[in-house]
């Protein structure tokens, strides 16, 4: 294991992605559509020997505290840090970053998602210990960068400059580009850019000074609830201190790392990119399942019990009932006991908006469990 090394798991999903399966109680982090384990499971077993179980947080909004415990019995209670209400990520990795630093002063901050989708679980660790080699030596912000397979409008895109030292993989960052469209991609893609696969590592102490500096309402807020805290774990917090760290959240603007941070950051070449190809994906929709699931002669791809006749490029989700497709193409289909989505593979991306669709017809409770 890597010494000072922190593995800060994000679990704050909504559960619109993957509407039906996916729930408000039941977000894409906890659903098991591509191996017999969760997706948050996956994660948490492939950074367990970085950082070890101990040294692995958990940082999710209050509601699906209870869930990630009992999905995650290997983690101490006091592991999982609970945000009062969703602010984006610069918040609740600053929030992370304090535990870290109560912990230890030369604490290394390894953050990911908690649901994406890795098929090299060496190449990951390799690839990860390189950056927490990088974060070690410099005072610097390291990011991963994926090298893409194809225009993926989905993701957003790192632009690599001079390369560190020749052979060493590692790039100073030139810019940032968030979600562009298919032409836009394929352009940064001919330009040598790699997808932003949202892993980062990095000095908690650089992350909250940079928080000082870049976002001083956090910085601010988040010092509040750190001599509030008085040296005590975050992960079981007094009364007094949910009342503080409720009072302080309130006043953080709802604000990504990406933008917070970043992006300032790498105007000013405090950031590099470990370029890497580990068989990643953030599981970003029915279309990205599709992509990475075993698929008959025809291209149809599913769980469950499913028969297709003439049909091709279809997936299916199904584990309780028949699904029988017929002379469809590019169709996703999930069953679920109270809802059924039929819909075009290729508009997967649009799924999310489904859920707001059901509040303003007054069916919200379709989104909830």
């Amino acid at each position: 294991m890597e010494k000072h090394c922190f593995n800060i798991i994000i679990a704050g999903g909504k559960g619109t992605r993957f509407w039906p399966l996916s729930r408000a109680q039941r977000p894409k982090q906890l659903l098991k559509i591509l191996s017999r384990k969760s997706l948050i499971d996956e994660t948490a077993e492939r950074v367990y020997g970085l950082g070890g179980r101990d040294q692995t947080l958990v940082v999710t909004v209050a509601e699906q505290v209870g869930a990630l415990k009992k999905e995650l019995p290997a983690l101490a209670k006091n592991n999982f840090l609970a945000e009062p209400l969703g602010k984006n990520t610069a918040p609740c990795i600053g929030l992370a970053a304090l535990e870290v630093l109560r912990r230890d002063p030369n604490g290394i901050m390894v953050v990911l998602p908690a649901d994406h989708w890795v098929t090299d679980i060496k190449g990951f660790q390799r690839t990860l210990k390189a950056a927490i080699t990088l974060a070690k030596k410099h005072d610097r912000l390291v990011t991963i960068g994926i090298r893409p397979d194809y225009p993926e409008t989905g993701y957003g895109y790192i632009m690599k400059s001079a390369e560190l030292s020749p052979g060493a993989g590692a790039f100073q960052v030139k810019k940032f580009t968030e979600k562009p469209n298919e032409a836009a991609a394929k352009k940064l893609i001919r330009q040598g850019s790699l997808w932003n696969s949202g892993i980062f590592v990095w000095k908690a102490s650089l992350l909250l000074e940079l928080l000082q500096r870049y976002q001083p309402e956090i910085g601010a807020a988040l010092s509040r609830i750190g001599t509030a805290a008085k040296g005590k774990s975050l992960g079981n917090p007094s009364p007094a201190l949910k009342r503080v760290i409720g009072r302080e959240y309130g006043k953080m603007p709802s604000i990504s790392i990406d933008f917070a941070v970043l992006e300032k950051a790498g105007a000013e070449g405090k950031v590099v990119t470990v370029e890497a190809d580990f068989g990643w994906s953030d599981v970003g929709s029915w279309s990205a399942v599709h992509r990475m699931m075993g698929k008959d002669a025809h291209g149809n791809a599913g769980n469950g019990r499913w028969v297709q006749i003439g049909s091709k490029n279809c997936l299916i989700h199904s584990p309780d009932r028949l699904v029988v497709l017929l002379g469809i193409d590019n169709a996703v289909v999930v069953d679920t006991p109270d809802a059924i989505l039929i819909g075009d593979l290729n508009r997967s991306q649009e799924v999310r908006d489904i859920v707001d669709e059901l509040h303003r017809q007054g069916m919200g409770s379709y989104t909830i469990k």
